[in-house]
Order: structure tokens, then C-alpha cells, then sequence
């Protein structure tokens, strides 16, 4: 497949970009009943050209006048080169400046500078604008960036510039299909017999015919029915093209222009977004905490404000990271470029790159800049590192980490792998591909043995925490599957023992001391003596010496061991007198298939204060079944 590039054109209005693209490709971009009445170019226009070398290029012709300066950001946003287009008859003009420096802030790097309307000016005007242009293109990604002289009306200089385009054809890498899918939505419209068609400039990944996709940050989810690429039909596209895709059941109201279409579970809608911002020399004023902004990303517009998080204002011409607070949710990933304009006077006044896509709320007292340079200067790994310890004990899916990192799947897996056998980070849930910190892991270990100790100290009786009461006082966070596997864990490890239902630390010892060990005599003797007919709980501990909770402490600990069996609540009997009853219980079954609550009775020879509390512990513990006034053995 030949390689597809994408074009971008920039300038000041009225300085014939349209009049440009009809002249190289003779597309007329200017569709719009409106733009034909006004001679001004409003919403995108796109057109294409196959090269003589066979490279394929999509043009995105943008607005030049400053009212619709958001629509140029939303063209800019995905190109490959810039063509910035300066009229002859007027040289640099203010959208010739703010164009340029939101293409700076968008992170292009290719492009050329176009000087139009030739046949309008003599030679020593059009030497004098050139050198002109050169000086102000000093210190910019275009400063030694080819200055073409053509006529859209004569038809000078297009073959020079066809050839040119060529040649910086050549030095654009091809973008990888390898990352995640993501189509910043420009245009929405319907077609009889289709339904609604969305296009944009393809900038990650690839989409393929009959893909489930989401529409960001609604959440709205849609089916792929068709894709097209130049107007022409095709199973799939992928990152660097022009793309139209249209969506089967889908009304055209469910989406709109700034959207993202991406994969299920995979962008994460944010109100807030950490950046690396920087403020234009050219800025008027200072950029003061809380200041009122647009934010322009991809072909989205959202207004908000911008928290500071080290200093109180920032200088014309200085970089600073910032949280900006929006008004809308967008759906980013790291390192996408982004443009700022004034609330009011709407003029762009800087930009940059996110460095987290989903933050928590910064306390500006709590959180330097410096605390999050790794997020800009550092490597993968730190980066990982960075987010995983933000996340304490409730951790990160791989999902999170993609946007946050902005790595491939198969760049992200091998990472994880490394620092998983490195114990860094722990996979804590294989189902929904959740990971922890390796050192939160262990504090969290740390803590529940801080629980454990508190408790055994306060209950020095009892075998253990029971397992669900001991998650409760975990901190938030902490999953069931996280918890479980700690558990596991630290039992494989000696650290735990479970017995049932209860949790204590390996260590740990029920050792009756003094008045408990005469207690826990009396206790037994005044319950193996009582047979099937012992006294409630509260009734015999009048008679114990030493203090009720003692009492009540020793109580709970022969149950855990087993010597008691709690029948109801405070009815207890010794395990002797259940364990015959039981044997007897089930041979007369076995015998006689069947027992009604009076025989029962008579087989215990007790009261119906003991009878129906008694049958119906075997009821519980599925040693029986009640089927109408009998009971029956279990099937087994």
C-alpha cells in the first residue's frame, strides 16, 4: 500500500488556501452554499492527490478567520504537514501568526510555506515579502522549511510545488497501526439508505468493518457498517487516513463533533486533566490561577479554568504544569497535544501536551510540580511507577495504563511482564486485568497484621477475626479478589492461619490464664452435667465466679474449640451430649425413615424448650429435611 499522508493548511483569511487546494488537486473544498456567498471557507474542506511517486495525500483546508479558529485546531489536529499559505499582496497577518503557533503546539514538525496571489505583486515585492517571511519564521519548526511563489490563477509554481510536496512525503514516517484505535470526529451527517456517516482524520490504530465501538465521552455504543477512505469503500483503515465510517442504528443526534470513537473500555472520560503547559510570549498579560480558558484537543472545544499547582500566575514565555478543570468531560491520552484560547476575548494564548489523562483532584498545597516531573521527562517505567503509587491500594486495570501511558497493548504487556517478575506491581485480578503497586502490596500486609495484633490483644480468647469483619476495616479500596489474595498469600507464607471462617496470625495462641482456666471448669462441668437440658446462658453465669465478660469471653472460646455447641442464641450444649443424641438420631432414621417432632421428644426426653431448638439444629447443619410435621436424613 502506498503511503497515506495528510495535509493541513494554514493562514490568515482570504489568502487563497482554498483557491490553492482547487489549483493542485481540483477539488473545489468549499461546499457550503454560504461559503460560495461570502468567498470565506467556514467548516473544513477536504480534497486528494496521488503523487507522482505514488504517495497518496488527503487535504484538510481550514478556516483562516479568527472566528473560526476552533475549526482550524480540529483540522490541524491528526495532520502530517503543514502548508502555510501567506498572500503575496499581504504578507504575515495575525491568523498567519496564531495558525503557526497552533501548529507548534500541536507538535508538527513537517511542513512548507506557500507564498500565493504571485500574479497580484512584481518580483522585488515578492523578495521583499520572502524575506520577510524568513525572519519571522526564525526559531520555528519551519525556519529552514521550503518558501514556494506560486499562482492559483496563472499556474505558477504548482509543478514546483507538487514536487516539493513529494520530496517531504518522503521524511514523514508512516504512522503505526499497532496502537489504539481513535477517530476525533469532525464532521457528522446522513445518507438516505446509510444513516449517520461521522469522518476525521484517523490518528491511532486501525477499524475494521463490523467493530463494536464506543463514542466518548457519552459512552454511547455503536457497530461499524461501513468504512470508507477518499470516498472509496473499504474493510479497513488505519492510522494517518481520512476516514468516514458509518454506523448501523445509530441517530445522528448521538454524536457530535469533538467526539472520540475508540474501543469499548478503553478511553476514560475526564473532567480534569494534568498538562504541561506552555504560555506565549506574545500573551498580553500573565496567566493567573483560575484563570478561564477553551481548551482545544483533538476536534473538541471545551471551556474551563486552569489551577496552577506551584505558583500564582505564569509569564508570557514560561512553561508550568497545571490542571485544567473542565466544564465537560473529554476523553484523552497522554502526550496529546492540546491548544488554550482566552475565555473572552477568544485568542489563542498557549499549549502543550497531557501528561495524565485522568487525575485525581490536586490539593495545591498537597502537590508540587516537581512531585510530577516523571510524567514528563520520564521513561515508561517511571511513568508506571508514578501512576501505580497514586493508586494506592485500589491499583490500575490495564486499560487505565494505556491512556495513561499511551503505549501499544504489546508495548504495555512486555513492561508489565518485566516489572511483574520484578515483584514492582502484582496482577491482583487476571479477569479484569487489574494491577497494585508492589510496595502498597505490602503495606497492605503490614496492616492487616496491625489488625490482627489490636484484636487478639482486646480478644485474647477468641481463635481469630472473623474473615469478613477483618476486610471491613480495610482501607477503601481494597477489592474482595485483592483481599483474597492477600489472605492466600500471607497463609502460603506462615504469616496467617484460617480455621473456618476465622483469620488469625500464625503466632497467635488462645492460653487461659487464672480466674479463665477455673471458669472455663465450671462452664464445662455445668454443661456436660446438664446433659440434653442445659440452663440459658444468662442463667448460669450468675452462678459462675469471676466477672460475666470473662465469663462470656471463655464462653465463645470453648465454642470455637468445639467443647459447646450453640444450638440458638444463649441455649448451649456440651459436645458429648450432642455427638449421642446425633447417633442416635440418625439411627432411628435409618430405621424408621422418618421421625415427628413428638417422638423426638420422647427420644430426649426434654421439654419443647429444648425439643424444637434441638431438631432444628440438625436441620441446620443438613444432617435432616422437613418435609411436611417429619424430618428425614439428607441425601448424601
Amino acid at each position: 500500500m502506498s503511503k497515506q499522508i495528510i495535509l493541513g493548511t494554514a493562514g490568515h483569511i482570504d489568502h487563497g488556501k482554498t483557491a490553492l487546494v482547487k489549483a493542485i488537486t481540483g477539488t473545489d473544498t468549499d461546499r457550503l452554499k454560504e461559503e460560495k456567498l461570502r468567498g470565506m471557507t467556514i467548516v473544513l474542506g477536504f480534497a486528494s492527490l496521488d503523487l507522482p511517486g505514488g504517495q497518496h495525500i488527503g487535504f484538510v483546508d481550514v478556516p483562516g478567520h479568527e472566528r473560526f479558529v476552533k475549526t482550524m485546531v480540529a483540522g490541524a489536529s491528526g495532520i502530517d504537514i503543514v502548508a502555510l499559505v501567506i498572500a503575496a499582496d499581504d504578507g504575515v497577518m495575525p491568523q498567519t501568526r496564531e495558525h503557526l503557533e497552533i501548529c507548534e503546539f500541536l507538535n508538527i514538525s513537517h511542513g512548507l510555506v506557500i507564498v500565493t496571489k504571485v500574479d497580484l505583486v512584481d518580483e522585488e515585492w515578492l523578495e521583499l515579502v520572502i524575506d520577510d517571511i524568513q525572519q519571522f519564521l526564525k526559531g520555528t519548526f519551519l525556519e529552514d522549511a521550503p518558501i514556494l511563489p506560486v499562482s492559483s490563477v496563472t499556474g505558477r509554481g504548482i509543478p514546483d510545488l507538487v514536487a516539493a510536496l513529494e520530496k517531504l512525503c518522503d521524511q514523514v514516517k508512516v504512522r503505526s497501526p499497532d496502537g489504539l484505535f481513535r477517530l476525533p470526529v469532525d464532521r457528522i451527517f446522513t445518507i438516505k439508505g446509510f444513516g449517520t456517516v461521522v469522518t476525521g482524520t484517523l490518528i491511532s490504530g486501525k477499524v475494521r468493518v463490523g467493530d463494536n465501538v464506543i463514542i466518548y465521552p457519552a459512552g454511547i455504543g455503536a457497530k461499524v457498517r461501513g468504512v470508507q477512505v477518499h470516498s472509496q469503500p473499504v474493510e479497513a483503515s488505519t492510522a494517518g487516513l481520512r476516514t468516514a465510517i458509518n454506523f448501523q442504528g445509530l441517530a445522528k443526534s448521538a454524536i457530535n463533533r469533538g467526539d472520540v470513537i475508540a474501543p469499548p473500555d478503553t478511553l476514560k472520560p475526564s473532567y480534569m486533566v494534568d498538562v504541561w503547559l506552555r504560555y506565549l510570549k506574545s500573551a498580553e498579560k500573565p496567566l493567573k490561577n483560575r484563570t478561564m480558558i477553551r481548551f482545544h484537543t483533538g476536534t473538541s472545544e471545551v471551556s474551563g479554568y486552569a489551577v496552577l499547582l506551584d505558583r500564582d500566575e505564569i509569564l508570557p514565555g514560561e512553561d508550568a504544569i497545571a490542571q485544567l478543570r473542565l466544564n465537560s468531560p473529554v476523553a484523552v491520552m497522554k502526550d496529546d497535544r492540546f491548544v488554550i484560547r482566552s475565555y473572552s476575548s477568544m485568542h489563542t494564548v498557549g499549549g502543550g501536551a497531557v501528561i495524565n489523562p485522568v487525575p485525581p483532584k490536586h490539593k495545591r498545597s498537597k502537590i508540587t510540580a516537581s512531585d510530577m516531573q516523571p510524567l514528563i521527562d520520564g521513561d515508561v517505567e517511571s511513568i508506571i511507577n508514578y501512576q501505580m503509587t497514586k493508586s494506592g491500594f485500589k491499583g490500575l486495570t490495564f486499560s487505565d495504563l494505556v491512556v495513561m501511558t499511551n503505549q501499544t497493548e504489546k508495548q504495555l504487556t512486555q513492561k508489565l511482564q518485566s516489572l511483574s517478575s520484578a515483584k514492582r506491581i502484582v496482577l491482583v485480578d487476571r479477569e479484569n486485568r487489574v494491577y497494585i503497586n508492589g510496595a502498597a502490596l505490602e503495606d497492605l500486609k503490614g496492616i492487616i497484621q496491625n489488625i490482627l495484633k489490636v484484636y487478639h490483644k482486646k480478644h485474647p480468647l477468641k481463635g481469630g477475626m472473623p474473615k469478613e469483619e477483618l476486610k471491613s476495616k480495610l482501607p477503601a479500596g481494597v477489592s474482595s479478589k485483592l483481599f483474597n489474595l492477600l489472605v492466600r498469600d500471607m497463609i502460603k507464607k506462615d504469616m496467617l492461619t484460617q480455621e473456618k471462617d476465622a483469620i488469625r496470625l500464625s503466632s497467635h495462641r488462645v492460653a487461659l490464664e487464672g480466674d479463665q482456666s477455673k471458669i472455663r471448669k465450671e462452664l464445662e462441668e455445668a454443661y456436660l452435667g446438664s446433659g440434653l437440658q442445659p440452663p440459658y446462658f444468662k442463667e448460669l453465669v450468675k452462678s459462675i465466679s469471676g466477672p460475666s465478660k470473662i465469663a462470656t469471653d471463655v464462653l465463645f472460646h470453648m465454642v470455637e474449640e468445639g467443647v459447646l455447641i450453640k444450638v440458638k442464641e444463649d441455649l448451649y450444649f456440651h459436645k458429648t451430649a450432642i455427638e449421642r443424641l446425633k447417633n442416635e438420631f440418625v439411627d432411628y432414621l435409618r430405621t424408621h425413615n422418618e421421625i415427628t417432632t413428638p417422638r423426638f421428644k420422647e427420644m430426649t426426653g426434654t421439654s419443647r424448650k429444648y425439643t424444637i431448638p434441638l431438631i432444628e439444629y440438625f436441620d441446620s447443619i443438613r444432617l435432616t429435611i422437613r418435609i411436611g410435621d417429619s424430618r428425614r436424613l439428607r441425601e448424601r
